[in-house]
């Protein structure tokens, strides 16, 4: 086994839009007990449905990941722990560690989907120490946790200036119907700037 296996816990530090791949987005981990963090590059569907959780957002309808959980738990069954198990050519490989009480059994997944799973589950996220040492970026300091940019655009600029301007008139009431709007139609960038701005308003 060794220390190479040596299985290491990570939490997630960051979700920010990738400046290197159009429509993706950078999901960082990071480990519990140190300064390595290891960024994977997912769709944005998949941001989209880790961000919601992560940010207690509910969607009018169930996400395809919200379905994974409700249809595992009608049949009593829960996701334990998720293991990024492999790297191979950037991909990085992961399971779910699954378990009905009686035996448990081990499902490939696709790492963003993993994610995706294991904060509806709340559950631990692993991985093994090679993949830490061979893909994970150290950090110095604390000046890598960004979640407040998980919504950031390319054409935020345009998007952004008219979106904000367009908030910053608006009563607390007003804003609130708007980001019930924004939800309903499932649009959740639009709803995370709206939700910003009635923080702004609490703040001050």
């Amino acid at each position: 086994m060794g220390n190479n296996m040596k299985k290491i816990k990570l939490d997630i530090v960051g979700l920010s839009y990738s400046q290197t791949q159009s429509g993706a987005y950078a999901l960082v981990l990071g480990e519990v007990s140190g300064r390595r963090r290891l960024p994977i590059i997912i769709g944005s569907f998949e941001a989209q449905a880790i961000a919601i959780e992560i940010e207690k957002m509910t969607p009018s309808r169930p996400l395809t990941h919200d379905l994974f959980k409700s249809f595992a738990q009608a049949y009593q069954i829960e996701v334990q722990e998720i293991i990024i198990y492999n790297l191979v050519d950037g991909i990085f490989y992961s399971k779910l560690i699954c378990n009905d009480g009686k035996r448990t059994v081990e499902i490939d997944a696709r790492t963003s989907d993993a994610i995706a799973v294991a904060v509806r589950f709340e559950c631990p996220i692993f991985t093994y120490e090679f993949i830490l040492s061979t893909a994970g970026i150290v950090i110095e300091g604390n000046d890598f946790v960004y979640l407040e940019n998980i919504n950031e655009t390319q054409d935020e600029k345009s998007v952004g200036s008219a979106v904000g301007s367009g908030f910053a008139s608006l009563s607390v009431d007003e804003l609130k119907t708007k980001l019930q709007e924004a939800l309903a139609e499932e649009s959740y960038e639009k709803a995370a700037k709206i939700r910003d701005e009635l923080n702004k308003r609490k703040a001050s």
